[in-house]
């Protein structure tokens, strides 16, 4: 029995194919050797060998053995389903009568392969925790059988007891009515059987006791570590969010809940069977089998931990001992909103006092016999409105905690009355514009990261060590952008720097304190932003443009532009590094060396690149546009590097028209143009005239065999921009929409009421009305 309590677990991670051809449906299917295993693996099969034709006998005893068992169980079973088909297998194998041997051999070899799988299981790198419960379960089936088989032959023993008691009556009237010296020999004979039996007996009943009550010290045991598990597991789950690894599969502790769920049932009918109450052990019984049925509701699929109200979403709750709920009455589960208080009192929290209108929040318990497992899937759930809690001092609304929790009321077989059972989910954070969206991912961040265990909802510490939070925004910096470089120690240092203001500060920052304010309350100095809305520009803006440069170790990052000069100052002019802006969300921008008019040499910094620019050209093209610099730090020629990342040239189209080709410059003729919005005179055919001469803002482009033009604007010192060659004979824009001068109020109130069209412009518009105004100005505004 034990190896096959070994397989049940095994056979959750093996394939159907694997599975159908270890215990084929014909000749030895999977029911067999589920309802007759513990009879298989106490016969001697290991002997057996086609060859050894002398053993035919012994095997055509051990075949009609076999379909004798099947029948029995069939017998006992109550499923009508299941009886059926134990008796369907064991006509089926008739088909061994003829070769009997062949069939004791078959069950070999399966018997083989079983201890094989184990063996390679055993080997596998599981977390030594789980091989330790695995060998807890396993001593506990040990025990609880070992306590059936005493009360099997304590039934065996009081049969033969009542039994000799009933001969000695009868001898003793015998022997009182005619006094037979044979009579009373046996009698005598009678008296000492009759007194060893009892003893035995007795002897028997007080080791069942003792048995019986370290079964349920063991079954404690195994619950308690079985309840620390789905812990640990809901807490890997959480610090999934900062992207730390998390194994999802849930099959290992659904067996592990429905095996505990089974002993438990065993000891209870063992106690029954005594005859006599034995309170505390019943009383515990009881309690573990609440806890274990209250403890195995699990949330499988986290709602979104940002959730925008009025949005869809969904999340999907599983039942651990889904198999062993009663059938008849569906289980409903119900979502509701709790906040931080109610979440920590939810004995106390009814469906009336919901802080929130959620809608589409029940679902039904659904097992699915394929992957074994019951769950409740809520798809198109809702938050209509919310209603929030005083806020403390400078808190703000996306630093508000709730989450949801699920209820149902349930009914497991064998159990005579039903179980309330609840559980919470991650904590969230609920937002009404897209604009809180980079804020509330900031509190989600630091509660997935520096929560503790057992803690009292939703508290987490105001401060944290640097390491602590590096280690963070490190695992969440290569989830998020799917990547396996790491930030380095140069890139570690520069951050601290930058979340503690200094930048001269060269010492460990490991064991300094960072407090939330610091990571996403406080704008930095000189800033308009957060260090986290900083960073996480960073992140969004590799995982869109740069993941391929990231993960080839060819941008530097986080780097201080003291640091860079020190590495840069005696390298040859053209060297370039790659590094992260650190005055602008989500831009990457080159330093390189360049020559002084003194001919000696300078730092240069090109004006970042942010996501709109590399959605026009990319990285590899505009590094390929730049002739100041030829060589990737320390001396890589960048055409050798970053080839493969250029683009192939336009080809020609079809039409006659001339191609078009964008192109980066950099210095002061290509700093980015002014757009002058002034409407220019119309030329002949409704649209404007590209002369040079007739409009100051426009020059010739040196070089253009075809008279091309760019847009002569204000200068930065080192800027770049992109330049458009175009034919000058396909200037002018016949049919042009621009022919009436621009109006800027009338544009600004048609995008504020396209924007927000139930606001009225006759009336004050309230700070957060325009918050969120400004907001989905800024969404439409993107390209």
């Amino acid at each position: 029995m034990a190896q096959w309590l070994h397989m049940t677990r095994i056979l959750q991670c093996l394939s159907h194919e694997t599975v159908s051809s270890l215990y084929h449906p014909n000749t030895f299917p999977i029911e067999m050797r589920h309802y007759i295993a513990a009879w298989i693996e106490n016969q001697r099969w290991e002997d057996f060998a086609m060859e050894k034709l002398e053993q035919e006998s012994q095997a055509q005893a051990l075949l009609d053995q076999t379909i004798s068992m099947l029948q029995l169980v069939a017998e006992q079973n109550d499923n009508v389903v299941d009886k059926m088909k134990l008796i369907q297998i064991s006509r089926n194998m008739a088909i061994f009568q003829q070769q009997p041997l062949q069939f004791a051999v078959m069950v070999r070899d399966i018997l083989r392969k079983e201890r094989a799988l184990i063996n390679a299981s055993n080997s596998s790198p599981f977390p030594t925790g789980r091989d330790t419960n695995t060998q807890d379960v396993d001593h506990l089936v040990l025990k609880v059988l070992e306590v059936q088989k005493i009360r099997k032959e304590m039934h065996q023993l009081q049969e033969d007891l009542n039994w000799e008691k009933q001969n000695y009556e009868s001898l003793q009237g015998s022997f009182q009515h005619n006094g037979l010296d044979a009579a009373n020999t046996e009698i005598q004979r009678l008296q000492k059987r009759i007194q060893q039996l009892e003893f035995n007996v007795n002897t028997m009943s007080t080791q069942r006791f003792q048995l019986l009550k370290e079964c349920v010290d063991c079954l404690d045991h195994c619950q308690t570590q079985l309840i620390s598990r789905l812990k640990a597991w809901r807490l890997e789950q959480h610090k999934s969010a900062i992207g730390l690894p998390f194994d999802e599969n849930l099959n290992p502790l659904q067996t592990w809940c429905e095996q505990l769920l089974g002993m438990n049932g065993n000891l209870r009918q063992e106690l029954m069977l005594i005859g006599e109450r034995i309170l505390d052990l019943q009383e515990r019984l009881e309690h573990l089998m609440q806890t274990l049925i209250e403890s195995a509701l699990i949330v499988d699929k986290q709602p979104p931990q940002v959730i925008k109200t009025q949005s869809k979403f969904s999340t999907t709750v599983r039942y651990l001992l889904g198999e062993k709920v009663a059938p008849g009455k569906p289980v409903v589960l119900k979502a509701q909103i709790v906040n931080e208080l109610q979440a920590r009192n939810l004995a106390n929290v009814t469906g009336r006092e919901s802080v929130a209108e959620l809608i589409n929040n029940s679902a039904i318990l659904e097992h699915n016999a394929a992957s074994k497992s019951t769950c409740a899937t809520f798809r198109n759930m809702s938050i209509k409105k919310i209603r929030r809690a005083d806020r403390k001092g400078t808190e703000s609304v996306t630093e508000e905690k709730f989450a949801l929790l699920f209820s149902a009321e349930i009914t497991i077989t064998g159990c005579d009355t039903p179980y309330k059972i609840q559980m919470i989910s991650q904590p969230l954070v609920v937002i009404v514009h897209g604009c809180q969206d980079n804020n509330a991912l900031a509190t989600i961040i630091w509660d997935s990261a520096f929560s503790e265990p057992d803690r009292v909802p939703f508290v987490v510490p105001e401060r944290v060590p640097w390491r602590m939070m590096y280690n963070t925004l490190n695992c969440k910096f290569i989830s998020e952008v799917q990547t396996q470089h790491n930030l380095d120690q140069f890139n570690q240092h520069f951050l601290a720097q930058k979340i503690f203001n200094k930048p001269d500060f060269a010492d460990d920052f490991s064991n300094m304190m960072v407090s939330w304010s610091q990571f996403n309350k406080e704008v930095l100095p000189g800033r308009t932003f957060t260090f986290w809305q900083w960073f996480e520009g960073v992140m969004e803006l590799t995982k869109k443009h740069l993941r391929t440069y990231w993960s080839e170790g060819l941008i530097f990052g986080f780097i201080g532009k003291q640091h860079l000069h020190l590495i840069l100052k005696d390298r040859p002019n053209g060297t370039f590094m790659l590094r992260f802006s650190d005055s602008e969300i989500g831009g990457i921008t080159i330093a390189y060396v360049s020559a002084t008019e003194n001919g000696g040499q300078k730092i240069q910094n090109i004006q970042p690149f942010t996501k709109r620019d590399l959605d026009i050209r990319s990285l590899g093209d505009r590094i390929r546009d730049i002739n100041e610099i030829t060589y990737l730090y320390p001396d890589l020629p960048k055409h050798d590097v970053f080839k493969k990342f250029y683009s192939e040239p336009p080809a020609p189209s079809g039409g006659g028209y001339i191609p078009v080709s964008l192109q980066t410059k950099v210095g002061m003729d290509a700093a980015p143009p002014a757009l002058c919005l002034t409407p220019l005179a119309e030329n002949s055919l409704g649209g404007f005239p590209m002369d040079a001469s007739q409009n100051s803002n426009m020059t010739p482009l040196p070089g253009s065999p075809h008279s091309s033009f760019i847009v002569d604007s204000t200068h930065s010192p080192v800027a770049a921009s992109t330049m458009t060659s175009l034919d000058s004979a396909h200037a002018g824009f016949p049919g042009s929409p621009f022919q009436q001068q621009f109006n800027t109020q009338h544009i600004t109130e048609e995008i504020l009421k396209n924007t927000s069209p139930t606001l009225d412009f006759n009336e004050d518009i309230s700070a957060g009305e325009m918050e969120i105004v400004i907001g989905s100005i800024l969404e439409n505004l993107k390209p």
